[in-house]
C-alpha cells in the first residue's frame, strides 16, 4: 500500500488557522496519510518577508504539533537561494519510499500563475496538483494545462490572512482565534511584526 503525502508549501508568515483548516480538509477528502507543511526559505514570488525562515519554521511546527497527520519539513531551509517548488518536490520524492504518491496543494490564486513557475510542466508530471478553490478565481482563470492535469477541491472561504494578522499585531490588536495559542505566544515573545 502506497503512502499518500500532501505537500503544502508557503511563506506561513505567520501560519494561521485557515492554513490548518484547509490542510485538514484536504487530508480528509483525499485520504492522505500525512500533510507536510513546507515553509519557504526565500519565496520567489514575494519580497520583503519580515521574519526569518527559522522563525516561520518554528511557528509552523508549533501550529502542527497537536495533529498526528501534520508534519513540518525544513527541506527548503537547508537550501540556499529561492525556494522553487520543483526542487522541493524532487528532494521530497528522493526522501520518500518508492511507492509514495505526492499531492502538491496550492490555492487557486497561486495556480492561476503556475505557468510562471520554474519547470511547471514537471510539477504536473511528478505530482498530483490539488487546487484549493479561492473566491474570485474561477476555472476560466486557470491555465489550460491544469484542466485535465489537476484536481480541484471545493474548500471553504476562510477570511484570515497573514497580512491582516501582521497588521493587527503592529496595531496592538488581538489575533486570538486567528492563530493557535502557541503561535501567538511565539509571536509575542519574539516581538514579531511590531515594525
Amino acid at each position: 500500500m502506497s503512502l499518500r503525502l500532501g505537500i503544502f508549501g508557503g511563506t506561513f508568515d505567520p501560519v494561521h488557522l485557515g492554513h490548518l483548516l484547509l490542510a485538514e480538509i484536504v487530508h480528509r477528502l483525499l485520504r492522505l496519510d500525512r500533510v507536510l507543511f513546507v515553509p519557504a526559505r526565500v519565496p520567489p514570488h514575494k519580497e520583503g518577508v519580515p521574519t526569518s525562515p527559522e522563525q516561520r519554521f518554528r511557528m509552523t511546527d508549533l501550529a502542527c504539533a497537536d495533529n498526528p497527520h501534520f508534519a513540518v519539513s525544513d527541506v527548503e531551509l537547508r537550501r540556499d537561494g529561492p525556494s522553487y517548488t520543483i526542487e522541493t518536490l524532487r528532494a521530497l520524492r528522493e526522501a520518500s519510499p518508492p511507492d509514495t504518491e505526492h499531492f502538491l496543494m496550492m490555492g487557486a490564486d497561486s495556480a492561476r500563475d503556475l505557468e510562471s513557475w520554474k519547470a511547471h510542466e514537471d510539477l504536473l508530471d511528478e505530482s498530483t496538483v490539488v487546487i484549493l478553490e479561492r473566491p474570485g478565481v474561477g476555472e476560466s482563470d486557470l491555465p489550460p494545462s491544469l484542466e485535465t492535469r489537476a484536481t480541484r477541491l471545493p474548500t471553504p472561504s476562510v477570511e484570515i490572512s497573514s497580512t491582516e494578522i501582521r497588521r493587527l499585531v503592529r496595531a496592538g490588536e488581538s489575533i486570538r482565534y486567528m492563530v493557535t495559542d502557541p503561535v501567538e505566544r511565539f509571536i509575542r515573545s519574539q516581538g514579531l511584526y511590531l515594525s
